[in-house]
């Protein structure tokens, strides 16, 4: 391959990405416009705020209590060659809070929630289910997106709330149990070490990475091609490409929260 022929394909793949890129803003802003405008399906919203929210609670639950407990022993080992074992309460804290809470519930979303919207819409899509919608003179993108869209804004943030409470937890229990901790003196270290603004940078990261999530579910079913291999196509990329504009949201937004 040539120089000239390799650097053509970096622009066109460049162009390529920077393309859908594009599609997926202009399909997010119309998510949003549908939401503010009448009319409303309250009754596929509150479908949504389930499965996206009360059914995704055990996931991420189990996910927060086990990364708590893990990164409690991790950094008491680590503490422990510099005799700086009393930071674990800080560290656990902090840790959970600004960063593995949002990105761990965030990718949880992602492979649970994300997922089976593209399935669900993808599926709809190659059965006619959406043609026929049109027919009936309903707008897809108000029926099958906006709620699911407003649903995952609106309990992602509350998800993380308690990623974080129960990761902590999970943390506080390792250290009183099995490594010597005085449970008050958690707790006060907890607390103290805590600040609003890494409570604000939390749930805002929650309401940021269940928008993507939501978004890239129904972008691809809406975009899924004929069959049962474009319905596997559209649940595949929906999940890659949500989990990678997620991390990359994450660390956008902790530079924004925390450059200063």
């Amino acid at each position: 391959m040539t120089p000239i022929t390799a650097l053509g394909l970096i622009g066109r793949t460049s162009l390529g990405r920077l393309a859908a890129l594009g599609r997926i803003s202009r399909f997010a802003a119309s998510a949003f416009s549908h939401m503010i405008r009448p009319p409303y399906y309250p009754r596929e919203l509150a479908v949504a705020l389930l499965n996206i929210g009360w059914l995704s609670l055990p996931v991420v639950a189990l996910t927060a209590v086990f990364t708590g407990g893990a990164l409690a022993l991790q950094i008491y080992a680590g503490g422990a060659r510099f005799n700086a074992e009393a930071v674990v309460p800080q560290i656990v804290a902090i840790g959970m809070v600004r960063e593995l809470g949002p990105v761990l519930v965030g990718l949880m979303i992602a492979a649970r929630v994300t997922s089976s919207i593209a399935a669900e819409i993808a599926t709809m899509k190659v059965t006619e289910q959406i043609d026929a919608l049109v027919t009936l003179s309903t707008n897809p993108m108000k029926y099958l997106v906006a709620p699911r869209v407003l649903a995952a804004l609106l309990t992602v943030p509350v998800l993380v709330g308690i990623g974080d409470i129960i990761g902590i937890l999970g943390g506080y229990t390792v250290a009183t149990k099995t490594l010597d901790f005085n449970a008050a003196a958690y707790l006060k270290n907890t607390v103290d070490f805590l600040e609003l603004r890494d409570i604000i940078s939390s749930l805002a990261k929650g309401a940021v990475f269940g928008t993507i999530a939501a978004v890239m579910g129904c972008y691809y079913g809406m975009q899924s091609g004929r069959g049962a291999q474009g319905v596997g196509r559209a649940t595949k990329g929906s999940v890659e490409a949500a989990a990678v504009m997620i991390l990359a949201a994450n660390f956008v937004l902790t530079g924004v929260f925390f450059s200063l």
